[in-house]
């Protein structure tokens, strides 16, 4: 006879219940990684996507995604024309606030070295990629705008010819593509009275130029994205460039590293925190609720004890209850986490390995839990029987 089943079938209402409560902690604690992993793929999407095997940055700094980057104009050409490159793209990505039929949109601007890059690395669910050097969009569904839509940024109209999905920025915005050109029009667009102020500054200071930026550059380009060729010696290629002295050159694998262990460490050391939380607190609840369940359960270990069973019974009893327990929060946690996370604003990435890792983590809870209600069990004599 199965004694952890018959028990659990006798308090068929309180396990249900028991399994529903730890089935919210997991649920939250897979929420909670799937979250973290959702804002790492998210901002490691264009780096990945893009396809250069190098970034050069401005000098000294790790853009663009760690840190602001601005590099001259001509960057491009020059880098062009050293050996081993391939192609080289421009890249800027700017975040944009505009307003369109009332309503008020966010997106991160990303330029594309058009016609070097006309947006085929990038999925589309509807629409073109562009065929224009002007006024041609490609749009994240996320953003809230439509195929063939007119939307006005900086001074320009320009029309939505593509839509994609999950094309997002580490901080969630969508992505809206356009030509590099295009993008950097649009960030250096200024008000009336933007230029009066830069005037009045220019002339109070002395200096005829007037950048229209408060930032001293000459450019609103980012990077410059490397292709090398096969057979290129890459060390050659980083000397080459950063001997100029005002540029610094960054793997894909490096600005990969950048994100992960530097700009979003502290995002994963407080998850692990939050989530090492919810763990302790699953810990307690089944630990009391095992340990309750063994109080309930005085008088008939009593009488197990008096007909003669052995410990070991009476311990694989309340071990198999603590595990039943657990794997029913497994998996209807699981359940859960399949039908409400698609569902939330950000993404949210289950990922196998990590209910795996979680499922070892919630056996060895339940290993613990058990060890409470067994330690009680043991002390139980079979005189209580008579009480």
């Amino acid at each position: 006879m199965n004694l952890g089943l018959k028990d659990v079938h006798h308090n068929l209402g309180r396990f249900i219940m028991t399994a529903a409560g730890v089935a919210f902690l997991v649920t939250a604690s897979i929420g909670m990684i799937g979250l973290y992993r959702g804002i790492v793929a998210d901002a490691l999407l264009v780096i990945e996507s893009i396809g250069a095997d190098l970034w050069v940055v401005q000098g000294g700094r790790s853009g663009p995604f760690s840190e602001s980057s601005a590099i001259a104009s001509d960057m491009d050409r020059r880098v062009e024309g050293v050996a081993g490159v391939a192609t080289v793209r421009r890249f800027v990505q700017i975040s944009q606030q505009f307003e369109h039929e009332g309503r008020s949109h966010r997106a991160s601007l990303t330029g594309l070295d058009y016609p070097l890059d006309n947006g085929a690395w990038v999925p589309l669910v509807a629409g073109r990629h562009l065929k224009s050097g002007h006024f041609e969009a490609i749009a994240d569904r996320s953003i809230g705008l439509v195929l063939g839509e007119r939307v006005r940024l900086g001074l320009d109209e320009f029309t939505i010819v593509g839509l994609t999905r999950g094309m997002v920025d580490m901080g969630g915005d969508g992505l809206l593509f356009v030509t590099v050109n295009d993008a950097a029009s649009i960030a250096q667009r200024r008000t009336s009275e933007e230029v009066l102020l830069a005037r009045s500054t220019a002339g109070r200071s002395g200096q005829g130029s007037l950048s229209g930026s408060s930032v001293a550059q000459d450019s609103k380009i980012a990077a410059v994205l490397v292709t090398l060729n096969p057979a290129a010696d890459v060390a050659s290629v980083r000397r080459a460039i950063m001997a100029w002295g005002d540029a610094n050159v960054l793997s894909r694998a490096e600005q990969q590293s950048l994100l992960l262990d530097q700009r979003l460490w502290r995002l994963r050391v407080q998850i692990l925190a939050f989530t090492s939380v919810l763990l302790v607190v699953m810990a307690i609840v089944i630990s009391l609720i095992i340990y309750m369940l063994t109080m309930e359960k005085r008088h008939q270990i009593a009488m197990l004890k008096l007909i003669g069973a052995r410990n070991r019974v009476i311990v694989a009893m309340i071990v198999e209850q603590a595990y039943l327990i657990g794997a029913g929060g497994l998996a209807l946690g699981l359940v859960l986490a399949n039908i409400i996370f698609p569902y939330f604003p950000r993404r949210v990435v289950i990922d196998p390995g990590d209910i795996a890792q979680l499922g070892a983590a919630m056996a060895v809870i339940c290993g613990f839990a058990s060890f409470l209600g067994i330690s009680r069990a043991l002390k139980v004599r079979a005189q209580e029987v008579l009480s």
